[in-house]
């Protein structure tokens, strides 16, 4: 079993940015991949980054690219979104989890944190 707290989450106006942190209880062979996803109000749970433990790997999805920035620092089991230019449709739940391989289906994901809400205002 493997806990992932996510912190970070809160209001900020438009064109901001938000740094999220997940720490994770410990790393296993079914989390080896770092994500985060997002879930607004009466939409499904999107993917948003993803990172491999050794950081040497990382992926976006295509609307985040050139404005989030996931980073792990493997020695205290932390992942970090760096979010910028932060807009109101980015408005949502942000999840933390882990995955034994990259993809981008929520369902292949072994462990999900709390969520940690982001709001942003015009």
């Amino acid at each position: 079993q493997v806990q992932l707290v996510e912190s970070g989450g809160g209001l900020v106006q438009a064109g901001g940015s938000l740094r999220l942190s997940c720490a994770a209880s410990k790393r296993t062979v079914v989390s080896k991949i770092m994500g985060w996803f997002r879930q607004a109000p009466g939409k499904e749970r999107e993917f948003v980054a993803a990172i491999n433990w050794s950081g040497s790997g990382t992926t976006y999805a295509d609307s985040m690219k050139g404005r989030f920035t996931i980073s792990s620092d493997n020695n205290n089991n932390m992942a970090y979104l760096q979010m910028n230019s932060l807009k109101p449709e980015d408005t949502a739940v942000y999840y933390c989890a882990t995955a034994p391989i990259l993809s981008k289906s929520p369902s292949t994901w072994t462990y999900w944190g709390q969520g940690t809400q982001v709001t942003v205002s015009s």
